[in-house]
Formats: structure tokens, C-alpha cells, sequence
């Protein structure tokens, strides 16, 4: 019997189950046994944002027959001793990495991370500050003003006081993104007061502490209402990299470029060797010494 066969957009993964948009409709689906997945590369066969060809089976149902292939992908190295790939979401054009000022306070180290991640997929970044209303002004400085020069868009927001709301609106306004962040940043209070209609939920710990604690279990893909798509993602505990390499590294500290491969041994591993140019710029203040231990700790002198 032959069916209709229809291209889609993956908007969640449901277990054994995808749920894709159809222009404006919804299909749960199953996936073709050849094309479930490689247990040596793969944690996952499909992420949000996947385009599929499905054949439609009956009202609402269909059986996803082919994968398209994909423009970009963000993706990390999922938990566990077997190293595979985990899709965080595919066929984005720009990472919104969502940080709190407070409760809980930055890790910069962590940042970086998301950074690389999302530089070695070729994606626009944008760093969100969230929870601003919780720390004084003169407390966002430098220490943040670095990612804007560094190339990434920075917007501090508040999702309570609804600072930034209509820059970060407006910077997702017609694009397909991926939100992304540790757990408890406010991920999903940002998003409703985006587009209230949403509605997603979050769980309030009180006006006193601003703990809006993000409950995302899923990746899902959401349409905005003033244009574009938004792939919602889980708190990250960890970003552990997928068969990045030391150029992949190398790409997201811009800062750091101007004096890779000047120093006078071209083996140096930036520690206490002599006539290391990085060190040297560390010292004067040229260049943030966290940022340099950060390079080390990924691996950036391998």
C-alpha cells in the first residue's frame, strides 16, 4: 500500500517516538528500523531540528523514512564510558549559552566551554547574562565584557524586572536557535517572558530568591510567535567534547591568537617555560589569565 510521503521538522524526541511539524501540523512518528541508530557514534538517531522525510500512515501518525542531511549541529560528548555523540539540536544557525549572575553565580570556566562547543559547530553565539536584577550593576564587568569582544553577542537580561527582553527578542526574531546553559539559570523564565503563550514550566522558589529552576526533561523545537524557532534544551552538568580537535580549541580564544606561535620554543606548553608569549601577556594584562588557564584546561596547548 503506498502512503503519502511528506518532508518535516523533528521538534521532539519522545523515546521511541518523534513528534514532527508538517506545516503547521503535528505527526507522531516512528522511525524506520534501518535508520535507528548507530550505537558507535550516535546516543541519539535524531535531535530537534532534524528535517525527515515521513510517509503518513494514518491522521497524525507516520513512519519517518529518511534523515536529510543536516547544516549544522550543536553536540557534545554524552555521559557515560562509551564516547558517543549527543545532539543537543540540528540545523540551527545561532547558540543563545543563557549564564546567571546570580543564583547560580557564572562559572566562566563552564562558559568557555559551551563556547568552543558551539564555535566548533559554526554558529552565532549570543551570551545571555539572566538574573542581573540580583547583583549590582558594577558587578557586570569585565570579567563579561570580554565574550563581546571576543565576538559574541552579549545581553544582560532579567527575566523577573524584564531587562534585555526585547534586545534578546529581537536577536531571535526570524532565526532557528538553540538555548542552552547549566541547570537553574533560567532558561525557560526567559523564554515565557518572550512569548508568554509558551507557557513552559518552571518551578518558583520564591520572589526573595529569584529561583526560577529550569524543568526542561526534553530537547524540544518551539515556534516563536514573532518569527523563528527555538530549541529549548535541559541543563548541562557537563560539556565534554566530541572528537574536537586542538583547531576546534584554538578558534574560540580569539584573544589569545595574536600570541599563539611567538613564543621561543615552539613546544611550549604556556606553563613556567621561558620566553612563553602567552605568559608573558597574562602578566602584563594583556590577555585574561583565566582565559589562559581555561585554553590549558581544554587542551589548548596539545
Amino acid at each position: 500500500m503506498d502512503h503519502t510521503v511528506v518532508e518535516g521538522t523533528v521538534v521532539e524526541n519522545r523515546g521511541a517516538l518523534f513528534e514532527v511539524d508538517v506545516e503547521g501540523r503535528r505527526i507522531m512518528c516512528l522511525l524506520r528500523g534501518k535508520l535507528k541508530r548507530d550505537k558507535r557514534t550516535q546516543a541519539a538517531p535524531l535531535a530537534a531540528g532534524d528535517r525527515v522525510k515521513l510517509a503518513l500512515l494514518e491522521p497524525g501518525r507516520g513512519v519517518i523514512e529518511q534523515v536529510l542531511p543536516r547544516t549544522s549541529d550543536l553536540s557534545r560528548r554524552a555521559a557515560g564510558s562509551v564516547p558517543l555523540a549527543q545532539t543537543l539540536a540540528a540545523n540551527v544557525d545561532q547558540a543563545v549559552i543563557v549564564f546567571a549572575a546570580a543564583e547560580p553565580r557564572t562559572n566562566f570556566y563552564f562558559l568557555d566551554r559551551f563556547v568552543v562547543m558551539a564555535t566548533a559547530s559554526g554558529l552565532d553565539q549570543i551570551v545571555c547574562i539572566n538574573k542581573c536584577d540580583l547583583v549590582a550593576a558594577d558587578a557586570l564587568g569585565e570579567d563579561y565584557a570580554l565574550y563581546s569582544r571576543i565576538g559574541c553577542r552579549l545581553i544582560f537580561a532579567s527575566a523577573h524586572r524584564g531587562d534585555g527582553i526585547a534586545e534578546l527578542r529581537a536577536a531571535l526574531t526570524d532565526r532557528r536557535s538553540v538555548m542552552c546553559g547549566p541547570s537553574g539559570v533560567g532558561k525557560s523564565s526567559l523564554l515565557n517572558a518572550l512569548a508568554p503563550g509558551l507557557s513552559l514550566r518552571t518551578t518558583e522558589i520564591g520572589y526573595t530568591t529569584h529561583k526560577g529552576r529550569h524543568t526542561t526533561t526534553s530537547r524540544t523545537l518551539l515556534p516563536l510567535p514573532f518569527g523563528g524557532w527555538i530549541a529549548d534544551t535541559p541543563g548541562l552538568r557537563q560539556v565534554g567534547f566530541h572528537e574536537l580537535g586542538r583547531d576546534d580549541i584554538v578558534a574560540a580564544f580569539p584573544d589569545l591568537h595574536p600570541y599563539l606561535g611567538r613564543c621561543r620554543y615552539s613546544s611550549c606548553a604556556h606553563q613556567q617555560e621561558e620566553g612563553c608569549a602567552i605568559r608573558v601577556a597574562a602578566e602584563a594584562g594583556a590577555v585574561s589569565a583565566r582565559r589562559v588557564k581555561s585554553f590549558l584546561q581544554m587542551g589548548g596547548a596539545r
